[in-house]
């Protein structure tokens, strides 16, 4: 292997796919502009790293528990079709393409930089495997189009950019809804998920005696009051979810099969549905120790920005995974998740009775990870604007959206269409679709179509940040505002107070009741 290409292979896959090195790289850059002690620098990197740990073992554990309900569901319906899996596509496509898309890749991540600096959208993408994911994309449909590497590599390059600059700042005046001020973005590629959700919240949330209230305003009976503590709520809802759809399973299939449902299988009637019970316990376990990761990376990670903004990119905002807004609202976590794959069940009954049987159009399954993940954060999204209603019909809209999307941009990837598997989230496949159309044009004429493209997102984005969040825009003013960002995590600035990291104040839904706090930063 060529050694610079082995070089840069590495800094992709072992550092800038890697959340979690990425962010304690930044957090270490931020704190040491800010003239911290090197004590100080070395256990922030630490500390902010080991937040993305703990989301990442919190992911881990979600998509452990959620496994064996999705075989069951899949065993219950007899559904079968396409689970769009962006690991699963990425893997293969990286095994032809590693090159360019390592390439491409950081030469993406450079441009977004450049971008934050030069112009007025002053996000700065980290969420490392989603850029990874995106670069593989943008690599598979300019390389089957016939592009030589050269324009893969720089024309991906450019667009890559673009969108991690771009896509945070049309989706911010939604986001800020949600966290009540400018310290954090959204830095997923699910975006356009958020961004319906938060407008269907709009649309369906009401005002005055007719608005919706918030996910997590529950007025409970005395003796269910154990039910405002999220982490139980969220329990107890998989646990009764699990039991439910293995007793469907059981009843369609029998013992024999049903049992196979578990990873070791299961003994007998009994430790079946034990084993369903502690697998919803544990999805309880997962969603905790995402939070508490959430709230730990968000303390480290908010303050060293002041340094980034300061003396790298003035006024950076850092644009995270999409399991960062889940902490303000962590009931209409859940209630995202159901709704969200209930809209993937009717999206995929549209698909089997009509798409399929008429175009050709691949059936889609629903997930259960990308629901929860992006579902969940639809569900803050509506929540914030819309309350109850706003949650559940803002995530049932990205249900839909991440089933047919997916389903049409299996189109446009040329032969790895014909995979069992694709990308799955929001903005993968809009992006996609219109990428792939636009590179059907013969020649030169395709490039400058892909160019306007890319101009297309890049105004877009430059179009929000200026009217909207700049001209401080709010989709729900009516709505009571509340605390900001460093209120509702616990964190202070770098300056060591409890005030807010940003000049300026904006509503948002009231901080939960019942999620784990981090340790407190150590300033000395």
């Amino acid at each position: 292997m060529n050694p610079l290409i082995g070089f840069a292979q590495f800094i992709v896959n072992e550092i800038l796919a890697v959340p979690a090195f990425l962010i304690g790289i930044i957090t270490a850059v931020g704190l040491a502009a800010l003239r911290k002690s090197a004590g100080q620098v070395i256990g922030g990197a630490i500390k902010a790293t080991l937040g993305f740990l703990l989301i990442g073992a919190g992911a881990t554990l979600v998509v452990a528990s959620l496994e064996p309900l999705g075989v069951m569901i899949q065993g219950a319906t007899g559904a079968q079709g396409v689970i769009p899996t962006n690991e699963a596509i990425a893997g293969i496509a990286q095994q032809q393409y590693g090159a360019q898309v390592a390439w491409l890749m950081i030469l993406g991540f450079a441009i977004s930089l450049l971008l934050a600096r030069i112009t007025p959208l002053r996000y700065v993408f980290l969420t490392g495997h989603h850029v990874l994911f995106m670069a593989t994309m943008i690599t598979i449909i300019l390389a089957t189009a016939g592009y030589n590497s050269w324009v893969v590599v720089f024309l991906g390059a450019a667009l890559l950019g673009v969108l991690m600059v771009s896509l945070p700042a049309i989706a911010h005046p939604w986001t800020r809804r949600v966290t009540g001020d400018d310290s954090i973005a959204i830095g997923h590629f699910g975006t356009a998920g958020y961004v319906a959700a938060g407008a269907t919240g709009k649309l369906v949330g009401g005002k005055g005696e007719k608005m919706s209230r918030s996910t997590e305003d529950l007025k409970l009976p005395e003796g269910l009051r154990f039910l405002r503590d999220s982490m139980v709520a969220t329990a107890l809802s998989m646990v009764l979810m699990y039991v439910i759809i293995a007793a469907l399973l059981h009843a369609r299939v029998g013992s024999a099969e049903a049992f196979e449902a578990f990873p070791d299988g299961a003994a007998n009637v009994g430790n079946y549905y034990m084993q369903a019970v502690t697998q919803g316990l544990s999805f309880g376990v997962a969603v905790a120790v995402i939070l508490f990761g959430v709230r730990t990376i968000l303390g480290e990670l908010i303050p060293a920005f002041q340094g980034i903004a300061a003396k790298v990119v003035p006024g950076a905002i850092p644009a995270l995974d999409a399991p960062i807004v889940f902490p303000y609202a962590q009931n209409a976590v859940l209630i995202g998740f159901i709704s969200s794959f209930v809209g993937g069940l009717l999206g995929l009954a549209v698909l089997a009775a009509w798409l399929n049987p008429a175009f050709g159009i691949a059936l889609i399954l629903p997930g259960l990870v990308p629901h929860f993940f992006t579902g969940g954060a639809a569900g803050v999204y509506g929540n914030a604007t819309g309350g109850r209603r706003g949650a559940v019909f803002g995530a049932f809209v990205n249900g839909l959206l991440i089933t047919f999307l997916p389903a049409f941009l299996l189109q446009v990837l040329g032969a790895f269409g014909s995979e069992n598997t694709t990308f799955g989230d929001a903005d993968f496949g809009w992006f996609g679709i219109l990428l792939g159309l636009a590179t059907r044009a013969p020649g030169v004429i395709g490039i400058i179509v892909v160019v306007v493209l890319g101009l297309a997102v890049f105004g877009l984005g430059l179009f929000s940040q200026k009217r909207l969040v700049e001209g401080s825009w709010d989709p729900t003013p009516h709505r009571t505002p509340v605390s900001s960002t460093a209120e509702a995590i616990g964190v202070s600035t770098a300056e060591g107070t409890n005030e807010n990291v940003t000049t300026r104040k904006y509503p948002k839904i009231a901080p939960p009741v019942g999620a784990p706090v981090p340790p407190a930063r150590i300033d000395s």
